[in-house]
């Protein structure tokens, strides 16, 4: 198990015990890494010690001066002394201060986003289905900044605040008990403030952290659309659409910034309040001789320090609100069930499948999309699934391959029930050529031997030769080594298809399953395309989904799918002389050929 994946697991079960508690999950995302903040804190206290007890000095001197004589020489020496020596400390504890916080922030900020990709690796298909990718790549991108922007403000001007209130109310305690007391009074008004306002802050700020989530979702949608709206001249309705969709986020936006304004603004005045009648107090107090007069200075320093503490802790509640809150969206990720935890692991693979009255229905609905299903197939044979669009046929390879799972009957593999099985472990044995080719940017050997290491030359040479790609890769400018664009734009559909056949070849895999693999070629491509399938299929397991039957005459057996059920089965002669359902397709496509 790497890093990550410990990460990963300890992240979901802090989450899945704690996940009312963001602030416990939070803690858990840097465990074993207290320590580095523990020596980051000595160094930032170092760092603002000047700050810190400059009231104090300042007040010593302005006593030295009025006290005079050679006592009140000694106290200004004394006090510039110690002041000028904690300046000298300042600038290298302020290095290792940020060295230690920013190693271990950054640290967890890609530990997190590595934790969650590798989730969503291993996270369901219907979870994905019904999770919108821009939300995703939210959570990815937008959520984990934002707990690294928390962390940030927790240990660094969270720990000021408390360190500057430790330290200042314990010299006012030392010198005055009763200024102490006026002090202490500035916590209920800030709690009071928080309470009021926290409620909606929290409502505001969530409602706009959605609305983001949504922006994301459907801009990248509109990117997605953009060929497909300007093929019908609907530019100006998309961009009508997500106009108004930015600006519905920009006005949940407006409402929180409008509530962390009035917020902040009248904690100010409050504290503001609070510092004159301070002033007031201490100079009462130096007129009667209770308190000598610099120490109004430190008091009145000392009181603006704590306002100050006090209304930067009130300004930090909402970006910790921020914070927890994604912190609590990337647990809901972190802590989602796997389809594969805990269940048997496959170390080899026959290819022999059986449906025994297999029913399925998508989450949510009523509605069966397949009915009692049943049939077998041996290891090695070739079953052809024929049909109209919106038969059934897509849902039955999404359950061979796993994606999907039967909500009634057995789907059993190799004699054992599929959703006993760790589905990822299976895969391994699999390869599936699907009517549209999957290509990312790079080279083609990376596309080709896309997951797999130490793979030889000569590997790759058999796997491009079987899949009649050799006369292709000798066109490319440089070989196999040539980049290819996003989503292969610089090459053909016949020329994407054989890269994507290759993949599958010179993974040598028990299974195929090929999903209308040649439906999109012209007549020529597919020719030489159905000669590189037939050398992938030899000797293996193979699941063909096609709509054109003249690429299924040598399938083993053909299943007629119709509303979710088996209408025919038998070899291509056996329904051709039958003159059924299956015959009547072909005579179709004849006419229409």
């Amino acid at each position: 198990m790497d890093r990550y994946q410990e990460m990963e697991r300890r992240f979901a079960a802090c989450y899945q015990k704690h996940g009312k508690h963001s602030v416990r999950v939070l803690l858990e995302f840097y465990r074993g890494q207290y320590h580095k903040f523990l020596l980051s804190t000595l160094f930032f206290l170092l760092k603002h010690s000047p700050a810190l007890l400059s009231p104090l000095l300042i007040a010593n001197v302005v006593n030295g001066v009025i006290e005079g004589g050679e006592a009140g020489s000694r106290a200004i020496f004394i006090n510039v002394g110690i002041w000028l020596g904690l300046l000298s400390i300042h600038l290298p504890a302020n290095w290792i201060h940020n060295q230690l916080k920013s190693r271990v922030i950054r640290n967890t900020e890609a530990g997190l986003r590595a934790a969650l990709v590798r989730k969503l690796q291993e996270l369901s298909i219907p979870y994905h289905t019904g999770s919108q990718s821009g939300r995703l790549q939210s959570k990815i991108m937008r959520d984990v900044e934002a707990v690294e922007t928390l962390s940030s403000q927790l240990f660094v001007n969270l720990l000021n605040i408390v360190m500057n209130l430790v330290i200042t109310l314990s010299i006012t305690a030392v010198k005055n008990r009763l200024i102490l007391v006026f002090f202490i009074l500035v916590a209920p008004v800030a709690a009071g403030a928080v309470v009021a306002f926290r409620a909606k802050i929290h409502r505001e700020n969530r409602s706009f952290r959605q609305g983001m989530e949504e922006t994301s979702a459907r801009v990248m949608e509109m990117v997605e659309m953009v060929p497909v709206a300007r093929a019908h001249a609907l530019e100006d309705k998309e961009a009508a659409r997500i106009s108004a969709l930015l600006e519905e986020t920009a006005n949940r936006g407006y409402r929180l910034d409008m509530v962390q304004a009035h917020f902040g603004a009248v904690s100010w005045v409050v504290f503001q309040v609070f510092q004159v009648v301070c002033l007031a107090v201490s100079g009462f107090m130096a007129m009667s001789g209770l308190i000598k007069v610099g120490d109004v200075t430190f008091y009145q320093s000392s009181f603006t320090t704590v306002v100050n503490q006090f209304s930067a802790l009130i300004n930090l509640l909402p970006i910790l609100t921020k914070g927890l809150e994604s912190v609590s969206s990337i647990g809901e990720v972190l802590s989602s069930d796997e389809e594969n935890e805990g269940k048997e692991e496959l170390l080899s693979l026959r290819g022999e499948y059986a449906f025994k009255q297999v029913s399925f229905s998508y989450p949510g609905s009523s509605k069966e999309v397949l009915h009692g299903l049943d049939f077998t197939v041996k290891q090695g044979e070739t079953i052809a699934l024929v049909g109209e669009s919106g038969s059934g046929k897509t849902t039955i390879l999404n359950m061979l391959i796993g994606f999907i799972l039967p909500s009634g009957g057995q789907l059993m593999l190799d004699g054992k029930d599929m959703k006993g099985l760790n589905l990822r472990t299976y895969r391994r044995f699999l390869s599936v050529v699907p009517q549209t080719p999957v290509l990312f940017t790079g080279t083609v050997r990376e596309n080709i031997t896309y997951g797999l290491e130490h793979v030889s030359e000569e590997q790759i040479a058999q796997a491009v030769e079987a899949a009649n790609l050799s006369e292709v890769v000798k066109r490319l400018p440089q070989g196999l080594d040539t980049m290819i664009e996003e989503h292969g734009a610089n090459l053909s559909g016949g020329q994407r298809q054989r890269i994507s056949i290759a993949r599958a070849l010179i993974r040598n895999p028990q299974v195929i399953i090929l999903d209308e693999a040649t439906s999109a070629l012209d007549s020529i491509s597919e020719s030489e395309i159905q000669e590189a399938l037939e050398r992938l299929t030899k000797g293996r397991t193979t699941f063909i989904v096609a709509h054109r039957l003249s690429t299924v005459r040598g399938a083993d057996r053909i299943l007629v799918i119709g509303q979710g059920r088996i209408r025919e089965q038998g070899s291509y002669q056996e329904l051709m002389a039958k003159k059924g359902e299956f015959y009547q397709m072909e005579q179709l496509q004849r006419m229409v050929r």
